[in-house]
């Protein structure tokens, strides 16, 4: 009896990891350990349960983040240091003040009072990857608008004042993120039902961020994205 269950028991490896692979296919990959910062499943739901949901994105036209002479200029010139808020009139420049306070090692052009970033290295939440920065190719990392100023204008920034779109524009605390140059082109101004980070790791992070703004400026999501924020929120810890 006991030789039989030895001779059968490779089988039973065999099929046990045929339902494990099946289980994993049909209701999702395995758990991943998701990056540094990241909510947990009850802060999400928390955050999904106070956003505001609406049916669809509305397109209301008009946007126009050109600020050249004859350009709508709609949420003030990229990057700008005067506008009332973290890291306004300090001096040094928005895309800077993010460098500076999400790279590890950074180093600074001297004589800018430690204003212009010119290395360190990028722990890259969308992807998951260390990625070194340096000034010289400085399109390698690229400042994304977690909530992108498009969606935002199309959600109801369009009625907001001058003075509150710069503020988004350049909230250092929750909208903007500094990312791999490659990745920020990809996500565009997609929203959490067109786009995730490529890393699965930082799709828990990239939800936290995206409903915090939400939240944070009473800005909607569409119920596209509120579902597909639902589906990360249920695979977070």
């Amino acid at each position: 009896m006991r030789a039989d269950i030895r001779r059968w028991m490779p089988l039973f490896a065999v099929l046990l990891a045929m339902v494990v692979a099946s289980a994993c296919t049909e209701f999702g990959a395995a758990p991943v350990a998701p990056a540094p910062g990241s909510p947990t499943r009850a802060q999400l739901e928390q955050l999904l349960a106070t956003v505001r949901v609406i049916a669809e994105r509305p397109h209301p036209g008009g946007y126009d983040r050109g600020c050249k002479v004859g350009a709508g200029c709609v949420f003030g010139q990229p990057w700008t240091d005067d506008y009332d808020g973290p890291g306004g009139h300090d001096g040094c420049d928005t895309r800077n003040n993010v460098l500076a306070e999400q790279l590890t090692g950074v180093t600074f052009r001297p004589g800018t009072r430690h204003c212009v970033v010119t290395g360190g290295s990028l722990n890259d939440p969308y992807t998951g990857k260390p990625i070194p920065f340096r000034k010289a190719d400085a399109g390698d990392i690229q400042i994304d608008h977690v909530y992108s100023l498009a969606a935002a204008w199309d959600m109801g920034a369009v009625h907001w004042p001058l003075e509150r779109r710069v503020r988004f524009a350049n909230d250092i605390e929750v909208n903007l993120l500094a990312t791999e140059g490659s990745t920020n082109q990809s996500k565009g101004d997609s929203t959490p039902s067109e786009w995730l980070p490529p890393a699965r790791t930082g799709h828990c992070y990239y939800a936290g961020k995206y409903l915090t703004v939400a939240v944070r400026y009473d800005l909607p999501v569409t119920a596209a994205d509120n579902a597909a924020l639902n589906d990360v929120a249920r695979a977070c810890p």
